[in-house]
């Protein structure tokens, strides 16, 4: 049955770990990530930050990512596409050996929180072996089985199925719709804010996973998710 594992890593020992030293107000929320070789992985990250001139600066002289391009700027947030080339072995093992899929990572006050799917708690507990094996401090927060294989199979976790199974019945997709997305965030018992970013990534991985994977491009290794 597919696991999904929580862990978390200090940033120092993680990509962007001299990044996020020199600006430490710094925010990440890494939006897909992409494994294309043993050496490497290609993050799609929404940073934040006081300045996004010391971010950049910072990005240019952390030896663990290379070939940062800015794609976009969102109301004081910036994408940006990268590669990470130092400290990610166990994102490469877990995505390319394991067949993993990143659902959601974030770096603040000093760590990355990463969670990952993967397709059996065996598969979990070979990474986390790998990390012992090569010297990686992990922590393992929690592990749990993902019950729906298939919200598994399109990326989804269960409160972002949850979510989008509540707007179906609730009309929210209708023309024009019957409630509000404030409406549906008091029927979930969760914030507005909380609510739309959940939307947010729940309609990302299903596109990652459908639209773009059936259009033939390679089949991306991670969507994240709250």
């Amino acid at each position: 049955m597919s696991t999904i594992g929580e862990l978390s890593v200090a940033a120092e020992t993680f990509a962007l770990g001299e990044a996020i030293e020199r600006v430490p107000e710094a925010t990440f929320d890494v939006e897909r990530v992409v494994a294309h070789d043993v050496d490497r992985v290609m993050p799609f990250v929404w940073a934040s930050a006081s300045d996004r001139e010391a971010l950049e600066d910072a990005f240019a002289s952390d030896p663990s990512v290379e070939n940062v391009e800015r794609l976009s700027d969102l109301d004081g947030e910036w994408l940006y596409r990268m590669e990470w080339i130092a400290r990610v072995q166990f994102v490469v093992h877990a995505l390319l050996e394991e067949q993993a899929t990143v659902l959601n990572a974030e770096s603040e006050r000093g760590r990355w929180q990463l969670r990952l799917l993967f397709p059996d708690r065996d598969a979990l507990s070979r990474t986390y072996d790998f990390c012992q094996e090569h010297d990686i401090e992990i922590d393992v927060e929690a592990i749990y089985a993902m019950e729906n294989e298939r919200h598994a199979r399109f990326g989804l976790t269960e409160e972002q199925a949850e979510a989008l199974d509540a707007a179906f019945e609730h009309g929210y997709y209708e023309v024009p719709r019957d409630l509000s997305v404030a409406d549906l965030a008091d029927e979930l018992d969760i914030s507005h804010q909380a609510l739309s970013e959940r939307f947010r990534r729940a309609h990302g991985n299903l596109v990652e996973n459908t639209l773009v994977i059936n259009d033939g491009e390679t089949e991306p290794q991670a969507t994240p998710d709250l």
